[in-house]
């Protein structure tokens, strides 16, 4: 039974799904690996030993124990392991790789065994196109290639050909050979002619060759079985490139030119670079770049990338150096960013205008390919490259629409680490641009600290101005030793006498209040973790303050750890910039000091309980108002146990109200 149902996974599907399963991370969960360069090495756990034997190799995908011999490859290993049968086994990896498993079936049964014979059929056409490109037909092609540079053994080991430009003469050779004219159709090479009929009344050829006068390419899949052919033009011709069309064996958004040797290559020196076509990977080659890929034809596709991170965590890119390059770099951006992971993503390297790499080496050499490659830039730039790209900065309007731009281009990275940080590295440059980011300012600082948030204020003169007195650290030991200084004695928290401190009205000292609690919970998110049960029933007055509460308490619960950068991008991705510009403006940081990112968080917890307090005295005399006159209305035993409680909260509450003008952490320090 076993024996049958294995028969109906292909080897096809075999081999994507080694590929996109690595042996380290199954064998890892029974094993712990110790990474030892590009292998992992542990204790057997076929065997009993000591000391470690055991290895495991993802690029070439097997395990290996040099104690008792066991040796395989990821489904093997989950089979010896699990004691689970090979189908069994090859079901639970497709579904932690996402693959559905083909169904048993007879037509799948005789696709593999059509598809096993047409492997037979590309090689046998490529070997006929190297014998024509050697014959007496190939003489201008030759020539072609050494115009080209490439020499003997590089055409042979990339296993050039021709096709020539006699019609009928591929079809006519593979017959001869036994290869039907079906079989040449499904690989691609000849096509049905729909148009049987000529003008003069006579009839065309039932078949055509769909490559005619070309230098020939042949593609392979991974394991270097030959899948399609791509062919450069020597006449006259409106394609210049032309690739096979779709077939049983071919899928050109799946597939990397040269992917066969690269890989190999790729292990043993760390690298891939990616061209955009077969004479930049041949010369790359030549030149001493045996890891280099392309793609056939089209843009890199997520599944061409997804391959690529199985060679290393961050291949470079390296496109020509004009307009089409540069469209062609934004679009690999667009398709990568909703799969980059942390320690996975793409450099690019861009050559100058009018140069792609055949023709720099040629030109300049190898070693001026080389230091392109180390010039490469990681895909943070490109992707802000691309965004400002033609951007008007000068009005206010125009900086806004470049930074929700910005943003959307960011929010379409689904790792939220990796989100938080090119958040951070997107606004950084933003404020650099436009001139918000302060003459301190670190690559550990966030646009919910530069663009607005500790930016400064217009002081009327033109003059723009940074004031970085809000954020100097809650200097604990200054602090103690300082404990009998004079009331009225600056310290380090005493207010910047540039800023002027209004008298607030009652109902916008109400509503700074509320400012104040939240500005502290979101420098201060342990804070917010520590007190989220007693927070998670706080009612603010003001329905907006109250929205951003709800939103801080659900964010902490989802995850409790978060930072406080983290959780400003969290609110501004839900909608609540603005609320935020507003909460950790100098002026909010200014009344409640204990708000600060730098403050000691015991102050700050201190202060929070002390707000939080005094809302909910207000919420107690509220509701207390509404008890009482459910309880002169219906006179129960509900009524008056509710309007006890209430009282008993009130009196809790009673006398820890804070005035925000006068409370010091520093005193509370000393308290304590």
């Amino acid at each position: 039974m076993g024996t049958r149902l294995s028969m109906s996974f292909t080897p096809e599907f075999l081999d994507e799904l080694r590929a996109r399963v690595p042996v380290s991370g199954v064998v890892g969960r029974k094993v712990k690996l110790i990474k030892r360069g590009r292998e992992f090495s542990g204790l057997c756990p076929f065997h009993n030993e000591k000391s470690p034997s055991f290895t495991v190799n993802d690029d070439k995908g097997f395990y290996h124990c040099f104690g008792c011999g066991a040796h395989g490859d990821v489904i093997t290993f989950v089979t010896e392991t699990e004691g689970l049968s090979f189908p069994e086994s090859v079901e639970r990896l497709a579904d932690q790789a996402g693959l559905q498993v083909p169904k048993a079936s007879k037509e799948e049964a005789e696709k593999s065994k059509k598809r096993a014979s047409l492997y037979d059929v590309t090689e046998e056409v490529a070997r006929w196109f190297e014998e024509q490109l050697a014959g007496d037909a190939g003489k201008e092609a030759r020539e072609y290639v050494n115009r080209r540079g490439l020499r003997a053994e590089t055409v042979s080991r990339f296993r050039l050909g021709l096709a020539p430009n006699q019609r009928g003469l591929l079809r006519k050779a593979m017959n001869a050979r036994g290869i039907d004219d079906q079989q040449l159709v499904d690989v691609g090479v000849i096509k049905h002619n729909e148009d049987n009929g000529r003008s003069d009344g006579s009839k065309r050829d039932e078949f055509w060759e769909y490559f005619n006068q070309r230098l020939m390419f042949p593609i392979t899949d991974r394991r270097g079985r030959i899948i399609a052919f791509g062919g450069r033009a020597l006449g006259d011709s409106k394609a210049k490139y032309l690739n096979s069309p779709e077939t049983i064996l071919f899928h050109k958004g799946r597939v990397l030119y040269n992917l066969a040797y690269a890989r190999q290559a790729a292990h043993d020196m760390g690298e891939v670079i990616v061209t955009e076509g077969y004479m930049d990977v041949i010369a790359l080659s030549q030149a001493g770049f045996p890891a280099a890929v392309a793609p056939l034809g089209t843009a890199v596709t997520e599944e061409q990338i997804q391959e690529l991170w199985r060679m290393v965590p961050e291949p470079t890119l390296c496109l020509d150096g004009d307009t089409a390059g540069i469209r062609a770099a934004y679009r690999v951006v667009d398709r990568a960013l909703p799969i980059i992971q942390p320690g996975k993503s793409i450099k690019f390297a861009t050559l100058p205008e009018g140069e792609d790499p055949d023709s720099l080496i040629q030109t300049q050499g190898s070693s001026m390919m080389r230091e392109f490659l180390h010039q490469a830039k990681p895909l943070s730039e490109m992707l802000w490259k691309k965004t400002i790209e033609g951007f008007d900065i000068e009005t206010p309007e125009r900086r806004a629409a470049l930074k929700a731009d910005l943003r959307k281009q960011v929010a379409a990275i689904t790792d939220k680490d990796l989100k938080f940080e090119y958040q951070k590295d997107m606004f950084r440059r933003f404020d650099g641009l436009t001139g918000n980011g302060s003459a301190g300012m670190n690559s550990n600082q966030s646009f919910g600290q530069n663009s607005g948030y500790n930016s400064g204020y217009n002081s009327g003169s033109g003059q723009k101005q940074s004031y970085q007195g809000y954020n100097r650290p809650y200097n604990k030991q200054g602090n103690k030793q300082n404990r009998n200084r004079k009331r009225g004695e600056k310290d380090s928290f005493d207010l910047d006498p540039r800023i002027p401190r209004p008298n607030l009205s009652p109902r916008l000292l109400a509503r700074r209040q509320e400012q104040v609690l939240l500005a502290t919970l979101i420098n201060h998110p342990n804070v917010l973790a520590k007190q989220l049960e007693d927070l998670a029933t706080l009612r603010l007055p003001s329905k907006d303050f109250n929205g951003v509460l709800e939103e801080l308490v659900d964010t902490i619960v989802r995850d409790p750890d978060l930072d406080r950068e983290v959780l400003k991008c969290q609110l501004c991705d839900k909608g609540y910039s603005r609320l935020l510009d507003e909460l950790l403006s100098p002026a909010v940081l200014d009344h409640g000091k204990f708000a600060r990112p730098a403050t000691d968080s015991t102050a700050a917890e201190h202060g929070v309980t002390h707000i939080a307090a005094m809302f909910r005295e207000k919420q107690a005399e509220q509701d207390k108002g509404v008890q009482s006159r459910e309880f002169a209305a219906n006179m129960d035993e509900t009524g008056l146990t509710q309007l006890e409680a209430h009282k008993q909260l009130r009196q809790e509450a009673s006398g820890v109200s804070i005035d925000l003008d006068s409370y010091d952490p520093d005193a509370f320090e000393d308290s304590h």
